[in-house]
Protein backbone atom coordinates (compact mmCIF):
# COMPACT_ATOMS: atom_id res chain seq x y z
CA UNK A 1 0.00 0.00 0.00
CA UNK A 2 1.45 3.36 -1.04
CA UNK A 3 0.28 5.10 2.13
CA UNK A 4 2.30 2.76 4.34
CA UNK A 5 5.30 3.00 1.99
CA UNK A 6 5.25 6.80 2.16
CA UNK A 7 4.82 6.85 5.94
CA UNK A 8 7.51 4.24 6.57
CA UNK A 9 10.00 6.24 4.53
CA UNK A 10 9.10 9.54 6.22
CA UNK A 11 9.23 7.96 9.69
CA UNK A 12 12.62 6.39 9.05
CA UNK A 13 14.21 9.53 7.64
CA UNK A 14 12.94 11.85 10.39
CA UNK A 15 14.02 9.49 13.16
CA UNK A 16 17.46 9.02 11.63
CA UNK A 17 17.86 12.79 11.29
CA UNK A 18 16.80 13.26 14.91
CA UNK A 19 19.23 10.60 16.12
CA UNK A 20 22.13 12.04 14.11
CA UNK A 21 21.50 15.55 15.44
CA UNK A 22 21.52 14.21 19.00
CA UNK A 23 24.61 12.01 18.62
CA UNK A 24 26.62 14.62 16.68
CA UNK A 25 25.72 17.24 19.27
CA UNK A 26 27.47 15.16 21.91
CA UNK A 27 30.77 15.72 20.08
CA UNK A 28 29.95 19.36 19.31
CA UNK A 29 29.19 18.87 15.61
CA UNK A 30 26.31 21.31 15.13
CA UNK A 31 26.12 21.75 11.36
CA UNK A 32 22.94 19.67 11.10
CA UNK A 33 21.27 21.91 13.69
CA UNK A 34 21.83 24.93 11.45
CA UNK A 35 20.59 23.22 8.29
CA UNK A 36 17.60 21.85 10.20
CA UNK A 37 16.11 25.30 10.74
CA UNK A 38 15.31 25.71 7.05
CA UNK A 39 14.40 22.02 6.70
CA UNK A 40 11.85 22.17 9.52
CA UNK A 41 10.44 25.42 8.16
CA UNK A 42 9.50 23.61 4.95
CA UNK A 43 8.32 20.56 6.88
CA UNK A 44 5.98 22.60 9.09
CA UNK A 45 4.71 24.49 6.06
CA UNK A 46 3.71 21.20 4.48
CA UNK A 47 2.27 19.69 7.65
CA UNK A 48 0.36 22.68 9.03
CA UNK A 49 -0.09 25.00 6.06
CA UNK A 50 2.23 27.71 7.36
CA UNK A 51 4.45 30.04 5.35
CA UNK A 52 7.46 29.93 7.65
CA UNK A 53 10.83 31.24 6.61
CA UNK A 54 14.18 31.39 8.35
CA UNK A 55 14.22 34.66 10.28
CA UNK A 56 18.00 34.94 9.89
CA UNK A 57 17.41 35.53 6.19
CA UNK A 58 15.32 38.56 7.15
CA UNK A 59 17.16 39.72 10.28
CA UNK A 60 20.62 38.38 11.13
CA UNK A 61 21.50 36.95 14.56
CA UNK A 62 17.98 36.96 15.97
CA UNK A 63 17.91 35.26 19.39
CA UNK A 64 15.04 33.22 20.71
CA UNK A 65 13.29 32.42 17.45
CA UNK A 66 14.35 30.73 14.23
CA UNK A 67 11.34 30.83 11.92
CA UNK A 68 8.60 33.36 11.29
CA UNK A 69 5.32 33.37 9.37
CA UNK A 70 4.06 36.95 9.17
CA UNK A 71 0.87 36.00 7.34
CA UNK A 72 -0.32 33.47 9.94
CA UNK A 73 1.42 35.34 12.79
CA UNK A 74 3.48 32.39 13.99
CA UNK A 75 7.05 32.25 15.30
CA UNK A 76 8.97 29.02 15.84
CA UNK A 77 12.00 27.92 17.83
CA UNK A 78 13.78 24.83 16.43
CA UNK A 79 15.99 23.23 19.08
CA UNK A 80 18.02 20.09 19.74
CA UNK A 81 17.60 20.87 23.46
CA UNK A 82 14.20 19.89 24.82
CA UNK A 83 14.01 21.38 28.30
CA UNK A 84 11.86 23.78 30.28
CA UNK A 85 14.82 26.12 30.67
CA UNK A 86 15.35 26.27 26.91
CA UNK A 87 11.74 27.24 26.28
CA UNK A 88 11.70 29.84 29.06
CA UNK A 89 14.95 31.32 27.78
CA UNK A 90 13.32 31.71 24.38
CA UNK A 91 10.14 33.24 25.81
CA UNK A 92 12.24 35.78 27.75
CA UNK A 93 13.90 37.26 24.65
CA UNK A 94 13.18 40.93 24.01
CA UNK A 95 12.55 40.18 20.33
CA UNK A 96 8.99 39.20 21.30
CA UNK A 97 8.19 42.89 21.74
CA UNK A 98 8.35 43.12 17.95
CA UNK A 99 5.94 40.21 17.50
CA UNK A 100 3.00 41.12 19.70
CA UNK A 101 0.00 38.91 18.95
CA UNK A 102 2.07 36.14 17.37
CA UNK A 103 1.77 32.51 18.44
CA UNK A 104 4.88 30.66 19.58
CA UNK A 105 5.71 27.07 18.57
CA UNK A 106 8.61 25.00 19.90
CA UNK A 107 10.02 22.03 17.95
CA UNK A 108 12.21 19.56 19.86
CA UNK A 109 14.10 17.91 17.02
CA UNK A 110 16.12 15.37 19.00
CA UNK A 111 14.16 14.57 22.15
CA UNK A 112 10.79 13.52 23.53
CA UNK A 113 8.54 16.43 24.47
CA UNK A 114 5.74 14.62 26.32
CA UNK A 115 6.72 15.91 29.76
CA UNK A 116 7.21 19.46 28.49
CA UNK A 117 3.59 19.59 27.30
CA UNK A 118 2.36 19.13 30.87
CA UNK A 119 4.40 21.96 32.40
CA UNK A 120 3.79 25.67 32.89
CA UNK A 121 6.27 28.29 31.71
CA UNK A 122 7.27 31.80 32.69
CA UNK A 123 6.05 33.96 29.81
CA UNK A 124 7.05 37.59 30.50
CA UNK A 125 5.91 38.97 27.14
CA UNK A 126 2.55 37.16 27.24
CA UNK A 127 3.26 35.35 24.00
CA UNK A 128 0.39 33.22 22.70
CA UNK A 129 1.64 29.79 23.74
CA UNK A 130 -0.18 26.64 24.83
CA UNK A 131 2.35 23.95 25.86
CA UNK A 132 -0.06 21.07 25.23
CA UNK A 133 -0.67 22.18 21.64
CA UNK A 134 2.38 24.21 20.64
CA UNK A 135 5.28 21.92 21.57
CA UNK A 136 6.22 19.42 18.88
CA UNK A 137 8.69 16.57 18.64
CA UNK A 138 9.34 13.96 15.96
CA UNK A 139 6.68 11.66 17.37
CA UNK A 140 3.94 14.29 17.29
CA UNK A 141 4.92 15.37 13.78
CA UNK A 142 4.71 11.76 12.63
CA UNK A 143 1.22 11.49 14.12
CA UNK A 144 0.21 14.36 11.86
CA UNK A 145 1.81 12.64 8.86
CA UNK A 146 0.00 9.39 9.65
CA UNK A 147 -3.41 11.02 9.21
CA UNK A 148 -2.63 13.17 6.16
CA UNK A 149 -4.25 12.63 2.78
CA UNK A 150 -2.16 10.38 0.58
CA UNK A 151 -1.56 13.17 -1.96
CA UNK A 152 -0.04 15.32 0.79
CA UNK A 153 1.98 12.36 2.07
CA UNK A 154 3.31 11.85 -1.44
CA UNK A 155 4.44 15.47 -1.64
CA UNK A 156 6.13 15.18 1.74
CA UNK A 157 7.80 11.94 0.65
CA UNK A 158 9.20 13.66 -2.45
CA UNK A 159 10.44 16.58 -0.34
CA UNK A 160 12.24 14.28 2.11
CA UNK A 161 13.65 12.22 -0.73
CA UNK A 162 15.19 15.36 -2.23
CA UNK A 163 16.50 16.56 1.14
CA UNK A 164 17.52 13.34 2.87
CA UNK A 165 18.00 10.65 0.23
CA UNK A 166 16.06 8.38 -2.07
CA UNK A 167 13.99 5.36 -1.16
CA UNK A 168 15.40 1.85 -1.33
CA UNK A 169 14.78 0.31 -4.76
CA UNK A 170 12.82 -2.80 -3.77
CA UNK A 171 13.35 -4.36 -7.21
CA UNK A 172 17.09 -4.10 -6.71
CA UNK A 173 16.72 -5.51 -3.20
CA UNK A 174 14.89 -8.53 -4.62
CA UNK A 175 17.54 -9.04 -7.28
CA UNK A 176 20.36 -8.81 -4.76
CA UNK A 177 18.64 -11.25 -2.42
CA UNK A 178 18.23 -13.71 -5.27
CA UNK A 179 21.91 -13.43 -6.16
CA UNK A 180 23.02 -13.93 -2.56
CA UNK A 181 20.79 -16.94 -2.07
CA UNK A 182 21.99 -18.42 -5.33
CA UNK A 183 25.57 -18.26 -4.05
CA UNK A 184 24.66 -19.59 -0.61
CA UNK A 185 22.70 -22.48 -2.10
CA UNK A 186 25.93 -23.82 -3.62
CA UNK A 187 27.51 -24.24 -0.19
CA UNK A 188 27.31 -27.48 1.80
CA UNK A 189 25.59 -26.37 4.99
CA UNK A 190 24.10 -29.72 5.95
CA UNK A 191 26.69 -30.27 8.68
CA UNK A 192 25.90 -27.09 10.60
CA UNK A 193 22.12 -26.84 10.41
CA UNK A 194 21.45 -28.52 13.74
CA UNK A 195 24.30 -26.82 15.56
CA UNK A 196 25.37 -23.69 13.71
CA UNK A 197 28.65 -22.24 14.92
CA UNK A 198 28.03 -18.64 14.01
CA UNK A 199 29.64 -15.62 15.61
CA UNK A 200 26.86 -13.05 15.62
CA UNK A 201 29.27 -10.15 16.17
CA UNK A 202 27.81 -9.75 19.66
CA UNK A 203 25.05 -7.62 18.22
CA UNK A 204 23.50 -6.46 21.47
CA UNK A 205 26.88 -5.43 22.89
CA UNK A 206 27.66 -3.47 19.74
CA UNK A 207 24.26 -1.76 19.81
CA UNK A 208 24.92 -0.60 23.37
CA UNK A 209 28.58 0.27 22.76
CA UNK A 210 27.75 2.42 19.72
CA UNK A 211 24.78 4.06 21.45
CA UNK A 212 22.31 2.64 18.92
CA UNK A 213 19.51 1.73 21.34
CA UNK A 214 17.42 4.63 20.04
CA UNK A 215 17.38 3.13 16.54
CA UNK A 216 16.69 -0.42 17.67
CA UNK A 217 13.05 -0.03 16.49
CA UNK A 218 14.42 0.69 13.01
CA UNK A 219 16.35 -2.58 13.17
CA UNK A 220 13.10 -4.31 14.10
CA UNK A 221 11.37 -2.70 11.12
CA UNK A 222 13.57 -4.63 8.75
CA UNK A 223 11.96 -7.87 9.85
CA UNK A 224 9.67 -7.37 6.87
CA UNK A 225 12.46 -8.52 4.60
CA UNK A 226 12.36 -11.93 6.25
CA UNK A 227 9.17 -12.91 4.39
CA UNK A 228 10.62 -11.67 1.13
CA UNK A 229 13.72 -13.76 1.76
CA UNK A 230 11.53 -16.76 2.54
CA UNK A 231 9.74 -16.33 -0.80
CA UNK A 232 13.04 -16.36 -2.62
CA UNK A 233 14.08 -19.56 -0.90
CA UNK A 234 10.84 -21.24 -1.89
CA UNK A 235 11.46 -20.27 -5.50
CA UNK A 236 14.90 -21.84 -5.36
CA UNK A 237 13.44 -25.01 -3.85
CA UNK A 238 10.95 -25.28 -6.70
CA UNK A 239 13.89 -25.12 -9.07
CA UNK A 240 15.64 -27.95 -7.23
CA UNK A 241 18.09 -25.87 -5.18
CA UNK A 242 16.88 -27.53 -1.98
CA UNK A 243 20.09 -26.71 -0.14
CA UNK A 244 18.47 -23.33 0.42
CA UNK A 245 16.49 -24.98 3.22
CA UNK A 246 19.74 -25.46 5.10
CA UNK A 247 20.63 -21.82 4.62
CA UNK A 248 17.16 -20.71 5.73
CA UNK A 249 17.32 -22.93 8.80
CA UNK A 250 20.62 -21.37 9.87
CA UNK A 251 19.31 -17.84 9.37
CA UNK A 252 16.04 -18.63 11.15
CA UNK A 253 17.79 -20.14 14.18
CA UNK A 254 20.19 -17.24 14.40
CA UNK A 255 17.37 -14.71 14.03
CA UNK A 256 15.33 -16.31 16.83
CA UNK A 257 18.42 -16.43 19.03
CA UNK A 258 19.16 -12.73 18.48
CA UNK A 259 15.52 -11.75 18.93
CA UNK A 260 15.63 -13.33 22.38
CA UNK A 261 18.51 -11.03 23.33
CA UNK A 262 17.11 -7.76 21.90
Amino acid sequence: MNRSNYFNYIEEKLNILSYRIKSRGKINLLDLNIYSETFFAELMNRLLGYELENINVIKQNTEGIDLVDNKNRVIVQVSATSSKQKIENSLAKKIFEDYSGFGFKFIAISGDADKLRTQTFVNPYKVIFSPSNDIYDIKSLLNIVLNMQISVQRGLYEFLKDELGSFVDIVKVDSNLASIINILSQEDLSGIVDSPEINSFEILRKIEFNDLLTVQPTIDDYKIYYSRLDEKYKEFDKQGANKSLSVLAVIRKQYIKLLGHL
